[in-house]
């Protein structure tokens, strides 16, 4: 019996001795030899990493008014794996969420939205129907409360990050960066946090304001939109420029498009005035008339013959002008546009018609800086035909944004000097890049001050008595001159496809604005710039002197 309890302890102790080992071994691979992968697991499990965001900064016009804004909106989601209600969900999802039915039963995630930036439609819709698995998410959104600035604003992506415009360029001042914490989380409590250590100190959210005025921008819409319609026209733009300053005011365009909604063209998004270039016509006679006084090629009171006719033949080619002149002074060449008159001219410039043009800023990009501005062109001597001088004399082979148009004019109602065209005020980088735009000594002085004075004489004659009639304004100094190009198709140029241009400066005592306004390809036939782009530039030159309280 001794001998039997003996057995018996002796084997309790060795299989005590076994359990030991075995529990040693399995603390020596626990601890030991799988250390570091339960080491980053309990990281995992208690060590948080999180990023704090900060709201999405604004853009704001001159006067602070809102361009874009935060605005709170809700996402509806499900969670596919653990659906207590799967055939009511998948039945009310089938019935207003169909696409978002299909996405579910080819998912294997265990997350999926339904759909993004509902509207209060779909909001109470699912809010009153509580018998599905589908939840809320509120997330931030923008919110443009001006749809005319769109093109210039742009829009963020679902993310609330830049699509296009000001949104897409200046996206990492808007959006700053995350602040970065350490957390060390409770195992018990899950919400409780011993410590909380800085990572990573994010980068502030910053305000861009724009130049526009928004109000201004609006009104000008408005007429813009009117002519729209009125002809039928694909489309038509207007640019206000503070020439001064080089402050763009206004840069509007029809058709634009509704940020708020996602129901809209995408070729709609992008801006004609910075991202579209055009053979402008007649309106380049302008500068044409500058590189030859400047370059002393004609003299101011010297008789040109434009042949009294509407077709007339110089050194082998066929030039057509839409009224016919006899022997008229050089001022009134450009007053009257005679496309005969001024290629005389331009022959005598040569080659330096082109330089001027480059001088004059075409044929290359101002650096607004905008996304999809273009460069423009100019054909260069080394391509010419024997036509080419007398075409760029009138404005063809010269394809030009509006906004280069503008800067041109703009040097004229600067008495010679150049300007530097923008659009962000606090946009530092670009200001030291670029220099004090406000002061003119600082600029270079790109035409003499009595050639300038004589083209305003030429533009002042031609609102007069020319070709710009229907734009002057009683009490204010007008000039200004336009165009009437006809559009390239397959190679030739079609008669009955014309785009209309009017540019000019409205000044009173020390106020000066430079206004630019086209119109493309409208329905009706036998129109011109005069008839079409001319009143336009009246009306909102008179919506701008009201409007800036110009007396």
């Amino acid at each position: 019996m001794h001998n039997i309890y003996k057995a018996r302890i002796s084997t309790i102790f060795f299989m005590l001795c076994i359990l030991f080992l075995v529990i040693t071994i399995n603390l020596f691979i626990v601890q030991i030899g799988q250390y570091t992968f339960y080491a980053n697991l309990a990281d995992k499990q208690y060590n948080v990493t999180i990023n704090d965001y900060q709201p999405r900064a604004t853009i704001v016009d001159r006067n602070n008014k809102f361009l874009a804004m935060n605005k709170e909106s809700f996402s509806a989601f499900i969670l596919p794996k653990q659906l207590r209600n799967k055939d009511r969900t998948i039945t009310f999802l089938h019935k207003h969420f169909p696409r978002a039915c299909k996405r579910l039963e080819q998912t294997n995630k265990q997350f999926m939205f339904v759909k993004r930036t509902l509207t209060e439609t779909q909001i109470a819709l699912i809010k009153d129907n509580t018998k599905h698995d589908i939840k809320l998410l509120s997330e931030p959104n923008r919110f443009y409360p001006i749809v005319c600035t769109s093109q210039i604003v742009g829009k963020t992506n679902i993310d609330n990050k830049g699509q296009f415009g000001i949104e897409l360029l200046y996206n990492k001042q808007l959006s700053g960066s995350p602040t970065i914490y350490n957390l060390e989380k409770d195992a018990r409590l899950g919400s409780f946090y011993f410590s909380k250590k800085l990572k990573e100190q994010g980068n502030s959210v910053q305000t861009i304001q724009l130049t526009l005025d928004s109000t201004l921008q609006f009104l000008v819409y408005q007429e813009l939109k009117e002519c729209f319609d009125q002809y039928e026209a694909n489309g038509a733009s207007a640019l206000i420029l503070n020439p001064k300053t080089g402050e763009i005011i206004v840069m509007a365009n029809v058709p634009c498009f509704n940020p708020n909604t996602t129901n809209f063209a995408i070729t709609h998004t992008n801006n004609p005035i910075v991202c579209h270039s055009y053979e402008l016509g007649s309106v380049m006679k302008v500068f044409t008339a500058l590189a030859a006084l400047e370059e002393e090629v004609v003299q101011t009171d010297e008789i040109i013959d434009c042949k009294n006719a509407k077709t007339a033949w110089i050194d082998g080619r066929k030039i057509n002008t839409v009224k016919a002149h006899d022997k008229i002074s050089f001022l009134e060449v450009v007053a009257y546009s005679n496309n005969i008159g001024i290629a005389q001219i331009a022959k005598r410039l040569d080659n330096k018609l082109f330089d001027h043009y480059q001088r004059l800023g075409f044929g290359k990009k101002i650096n607004l800086p905008f996304p999809g501005e273009q460069a423009g062109f100019i054909n260069p001597p080394i391509n010419w035909s024997a036509q080419s001088i007398i075409s760029l004399s009138y404005g063809y082979e010269i394809q030009a944004t509006l906004l280069q148009l503008a800067k041109a004019f703009g040097i004229i109602a600067n008495d010679g000097f150049d300007i530097q065209p923008y659009l962000v005020i606090n946009d530092k980088t670009l200001r030291q890049a670029q220099g004090d735009r406000g002061k003119s000594k600082e600029k270079k002085q790109l035409y003499t001050k009595e050639n300038i004075e004589i083209i305003k004489n030429i533009l002042r004659h031609t609102t007069l008595r020319g070709t710009t009639r229907r734009a002057r304004i009683a009490g204010y100094d007008v000039m200004c001159k336009t165009g009437t190009a006809n559009v390239l198709v397959e190679g030739q140029y079609n008669q009955t496809k014309n785009r209309f241009t009017c540019a000019g400066i409205v000044q009173k005592g020390d106020y000066k604005r430079v206004i630019v306004v086209f119109v493309d390809q409208i329905k009706q036939a036998g129109k011109y710039a005069s008839t079409v782009a001319a009143p336009l530039f009246e009306k909102i030159a008179q919506k701008m002197i009201i409007h800036d309280k110009v007396i």
